[in-house]
């Protein structure tokens, strides 16, 4: 038997592997475009399952597709979109930048699946009473639409389900450490120098709200995708060929099959030819991609040592740290959520460029959505991943080294601080440098020079009066 069968789309015949539940589109594509031999994500190819099946079900409700081939088409659907068949998706993501190849796909795995329930062999998209991939499953559709579409409801889910979720378990354990920390004082540090005390559970409060922040502008970006749904403006955003209630229909059955309010665009021509919203979006996962870098750092700073630098956290041991050197241990939980956010800022370089004119947009079309939609995933994976990671090996098990807070505490100059408007500031410096060379503490100096009265001393450097105003 042949490993191959033939099919025919407009351009002429081309071989498909036997086995593939995709034709000759997807088949040309493949051979067009081996350039990452990366496919588009699956969860994509999954929102095109949905897509696909909502927009069948419109179809049928406005009586413009027979109930036996829409019953097909939306089984077959909802295949694709529970992640099934994922191995007939081969299109590379550097592709047609409209994501034809990819719409193609889905048309033609989702006709070959609904003939086959039907009674039909594989590649039968001409045989009478057969679902065809461009007049029943892209019924009133154009990649134009489709692909944009596919892109907003992958977007969102992720978020949704994961992105946001995961955010939101950081944001509690930090505000559990902050509320459980609060009675210890250490020293704070700006310019990466000694400065005046801050309380422990004050920098993870700062840290917990940073998260909380986080899943705010997470929750920003989803709504930016809810709301501008391409579906409808079918090749140029007018909606030639397609019902005037179409997209309506298909953004309240998406609504309804995922439990997220999707609105039709106000204006589809910038919907389609336009990408501000991903830009926008993305804009909004590098802010919390920053946001996470900064928390990682300074705990893994903070946690440096444990003999010769600050050693102020104790950050859990996961693993050796070195080939060579005998019982070292890395911060390597978070190195890696810092390494996270070096491939998100990367990534909204991507969105950004895939979206500017002359680059992706240009007149009635982004041609460099496969592109931008495989960055904005990824950046939703990492984050996501990247923060339950942090959270589970990193923040459960960390520990405050109290005794070590006290000691740099009392060795700071800065503790001089609270002494100056008492003595002014002048002299408050002069303090500080002669402590410094003589290698005393700035109680020390003040004890044996009487500068003040050692009860009124002893108040006025109690380390945890001086983190709240006074």
């Amino acid at each position: 038997m042949s490993d191959f069968r033939i099919e025919r789309d407009t351009m002429g015949e081309m071989k498909v592997p036997v086995t593939a539940l995709y034709g000759a589109s997807t088949a040309r594509a493949v051979d067009n475009f081996p350039v990452a031999f990366e496919p588009i994500p699956a969860a994509v190819i999954q929102a095109f399952g949905h897509l696909k099946a909502a927009c069948a079900k419109a179809n049928l409700e406005l009586g413009r597709l027979d109930a036996a081939r829409a019953a097909a088409i939306i089984a077959a659907s909802e295949e694709i979109a529970a992640g099934d068949h994922g191995e007939h998706f081969p299109v590379d993501i550097y592709q047609t930048g409209s994501g034809t190849s990819t719409n193609m796909n889905a048309n033609e795995v989702i006709t070959n699946l609904a003939n086959k329930a039907l009674g039909f062999a594989l590649g039968s998209k001409g045989s009478e009473g057969a679902v065809h991939p461009n007049d029943h499953v892209n019924m009133g559709q154009s990649s134009n639409d489709t692909f944009p579409t596919a892109m907003h409801i992958a977007g969102a889910q992720v978020i949704a389900e994961r992105l946001i979720p995961a955010l939101e378990k950081l944001t509690r354990d930090l505000e559990g450490k902050a509320k459980e920390w609060d009675h210890i004082v250490k020293i704070g540090r700006t310019h990466l120098m000694d400065a005046t005390p801050i309380r422990v559970g004050q920098v993870f409060g700062g840290y917990a709200a940073q998260a909380r922040y986080s899943v705010t502008r997470a929750g920003r970006a989803l709504a930016r995708l809810l709301e501008n749904m391409p579906i409808g403006g079918t090749a140029v955003g007018t909606g030639i060929n397609t019902h005037p209630d179409f997209a309506a229909k298909v953004c309240a059955s998406l609504t309804k099959r995922l439990g997220l309010e999707f609105k039709e665009a106000a204006n589809h021509p910038e919907a389609q030819a336009a990408k501000d919203s991903f830009v926008e979006a993305h804009g909004e996962l590098k802010a919390i991609a920053v946001a996470l870098s900064k928390i990682a750092n300074d705990i893994r700073l903070l946690g440096s040592g444990p003999r010769c630098s600050i050693f102020e956290l104790s950050l859990p041991a996961t693993q050796p740290g070195s080939s060579i050197m005998p019982g070292k241990v890395n911060p390597v939980i978070a190195e890696s959520l810092i390494q996270v956010a070096c491939r998100v800022i990367g990534n909204d370089a991507v969105v950004t460029t895939a979206g500017l004119g002359g680059v992706g947009s240009l007149f009635e079309l982004n041609v460099a959505m496969p592109v931008m939609i495989d960055a904005f995933m990824e950046s939703i994976r990492l984050l996501a991943n990247g923060a339950e990671v942090f959270t589970d090996k990193l923040l459960v098990g960390l520990e405050v080294n109290e005794e070590r807070c006290k000691e740099l505490i009392d060795q700071s100059l800065m503790m001089v601080t609270s002494l100056a408007p008492e003595v002014g500031y002048e002299t408050a410096a002069k303090m500080a440098k002669d402590a410094f060379k003589s290698g005393k503490t700035i109680r020390q100096l003040c004890l044996d020079n009487k500068v003040l009265p050692p009860e009124h001393l002893a108040e006025l450097l109690d380390p945890m009066s001086m983190t709240k105003p006074s």
